[in-house]
């Protein structure tokens, strides 16, 4: 025989309610997480990616370890930072010239688009670096000339082992540092 009251029936079907209520919110609220993670992931990998430097090339504009935000484009100005696809592998580097412009650099490191020298205040030191392409130089079509910051030490379009980089190579332009938080900014 069952001792159970009309009130203990009542206040079993509340909670049998408050607990279907409960996993509905769970289940809601895990599945709009989900969904804003997968759109965040998206956007990181098709719109901005975020990259980490790794070596010296880019000193004294990016250091290793920093943490940068780039974003997909397809025209490049002198100047840009940008990041390409090199043997599996991302490499960072500074847009010199495009496609049909013409590159030199002279023995002291000074570098020439179209004869006009172009201004470089983010080089602490110009070099000739490994250089083993016959100046002046010819951008192909569909083409960037990029150089590192560390002009000594980087190894860019001026050697054949890297070579121009292709338009389909580029992840995306470099627009900000967004690690460490004390160099948070835009990249110049």
């Amino acid at each position: 025989m069952s001792t159970y009251s009309a009130d203990d029936y009542k206040n079993e079907l509340e909670r049998v309610k408050q607990n279907s209520l409960f996993r509905k919110m769970v289940r809601s609220s895990i599945y709009t997480l989900i969904t804003v993670a997968a759109v965040a992931v998206l956007v990181a990998v098709l719109l901005l990616p975020v990259l980490r430097i790794y070596g010296t090339s880019m000193t004294p504009t990016l250091e290793e370890g920093e943490y940068v935000l780039s974003v997909k484009g397809e025209r490049f100005n002198t100047g840009d930072v940008i990041a390409f696809y090199y043997n599996n592998k991302v490499l960072v580097k500074r847009v010199i010239a495009n496609a049909g412009e013409w590159v030199d650099i002279d023995e002291k490191g000074n570098v020439y688009v179209n004869n006009v020298l172009i201004d470089e205040p983010y080089v602490s030191e110009k070099d000739l670096g490994d250089c083993n392409i016959k100046l002046p130089y010819q951008v192909p079509e569909n083409r960037v000339f990029v150089m590192g910051d560390h002009r000594s030490v980087s190894v860019d379009s001026r050697n054949t082992a890297i070579g121009c980089v292709a338009d389909e190579q580029v992840v995306g332009k470099i627009i900000f540092k967004v690690w460490p938080l004390n160099k948070f900014g835009f990249v110049k």
